[in-house]
C-alpha cells in the first residue's frame, strides 16, 4: 500500500493528530487479541478501508476517474474513512477557526452548523452568540434565507422539539441553543478525555432534548479541536447502521466496546503524520461499519442507491464522494 503524508491543510486545520498515530511508517502495530474474531470478515473490511483510502488519495492527488476498478465503489457514494476529510467538515472547521479560543462560542456555533448542515445558510445568517439581540437577527436571517436552508446529512427530528417553547428548527437554533450552551460548555471543559459514549450521556439531561445523534457528531468535532477533553478511542455510540457489520466481526459483544478493540487492530491506513501513520479510532470504526454494510447491500442489489457523480456535479452533497 502506497504511503502518503497527511496534506498540510488538514494538519493545520485540526489539533488531534498527535493522538491518532501509531509507531513509524515502517513498523506495524501489534493487534490486540480478540476472542471470537471473524478474521475473514475483518480481512474483507480491511480491503474496503484500504480501497476507500486509495480512492481518496487518487482524488486529492488530481488523478482522473475512475478511481477504482470495483464496480460498486465506482458507481455509488460512500463516506470517507476519516470524517476529517469530508468537505463539509473541512468547511465548518475552517469557518469556525477564528472562534477556537472561545470554547463556549465555538461549541454553540458548531452545534448550529451541524443542525443546519448547509454552509451557505450559516454564512448568510451569521454566527450565534450569547447576546439575545444578535440571535434575534440570526433568526430573522434564517427565516429569510433561500431554500433549501437545511442540508440533508444530519436530518433534524422536528418531532423532538414540537411540544417545547421553541417548536420550530429556526426558533430552537436561535434561542434554545444559546440558552443551554454555556452550561454544557462548562460541563465539557471539566472532562479529561471523556469517551463520546459517556459524554453524550452527561450532556442530554442538560440539553433537555434527546438529540443524541447530533451530540455524538458534535463531540467528534470537539475531539478534533480539543483532544484533551474528548477521546475518540474510548467507548463510542454505535448506530443501527453499524451494528449488523460489527455483530458479524465479533458476535455477542457490546458494539460500543467492540469498536474500541478494533481500533487496536493492525490496519495500515497508508497515511502518515510526522512520520507516523494514522490509526483508525473507535469513531472511525463505527463509520466504517456503516459504510461496509452499505457496500455489501449494494453489491447484493439492494439498499439506497446514491449514484456517484464528479465533484463539480455533486457540490450540494458536500460530505460524500
Amino acid at each position: 500500500m502506497s504511503i502518503i503524508k497527511l496534506p498540510e491543510n488538514l494538519v493545520c486545520l485540526y489539533r488531534h493528530w498527535p493522538l491518532h498515530v501509531c509507531l513509524s511508517e515502517n513498523a506495524s502495530p501489534t493487534p490486540t487479541p480478540m476472542s471470537s474474531l471473524d478474521n475473514k470478515m475483518l480481512g474483507e473490511i480491511s480491503w474496503f478501508v484500504k480501497e476507500r483510502i486509495s480512492i481518496w488519495k487518487k482524488k486529492t492527488g488530481g488523478a482522473s476517474p475512475p478511481f477504482t476498478e470495483d464496480p460498486t465503489l465506482v458507481t455509488y457514494k460512500f463516506c470517507n474513512i476519516f470524517r476529517e476529510f469530508d468537505r463539509q467538515t473541512i468547511e465548518f472547521h475552517t469557518l469556525l477557526n477564528p472562534l477556537r479560543d472561545n470554547f463556549p462560542l465555538w461549541l454553540l456555533n458548531m452545534f448550529y452548523c451541524r443542525m443546519v448542515a448547509r454552509p451557505e445558510t450559516i454564512k448568510y445568517s451569521g454566527f450565534l452568540s450569547f447576546n439575545e439581540e444578535n440571535n434575534g437577527s440570526v433568526y430573522e436571517k434564517l427565516m429569510d434565507s433561500s431554500r433549501p436552508r437545511f442540508g440533508t446529512p444530519y436530518v433534524f427530528p422536528i418531532s423532538v422539539i414540537q411540544r417545547g417553547p421553541t417548536p420550530t428548527r429556526e426558533l430552537f437554533i436561535a434561542f434554545h441553543l444559546p440558552a443551554v450552551m454555556l452550561q454544557i460548555a462548562k460541563e465539557i471543559i471539566s472532562w479529561r478525555r471523556s469517551s463520546v459514549y459517556e459524554g453524550v450521556r452527561r450532556i442530554l439531561p442538560i440539553f433537555q432534548y434527546d438529540l443524541r445523534f447530533h451530540w455524538t457528531e458534535v463531540l467528534i468535532d470537539v475531539a478534533y479541536q480539543f483532544p484533551d477533553l474528548v477521546n475518540l478511542f474510548g467507548r463510542f455510540p454505535t448506530g443501527p447502521g453499524a451494528v449488523p457489520t460489527l455483530s458479524r466481526i465479533v458476535p455477542n459483544q457490546d458494539p460500543s466496546f467492540l469498536v474500541v478493540d478494533l481500533s487496536n487492530q493492525n490496519i495500515n491506513t497508508g497515511i502518515t503524520y510526522k512520520g507516523n501513520y494514522l490509526k483508525l479510532s473507535a469513531e472511525n470504526w463505527e463509520g466504517i461499519a456503516c459504510e461496509f454494510r452499505k457496500y455489501t447491500n449494494l453489491k447484493q442489489g439492494h439498499g439506497r442507491r446514491r449514484l456517484y457523480k464528479s465533484e463539480h456535479s455533486n457540490a450540494v452533497n458536500s460530505t460524500l464522494f
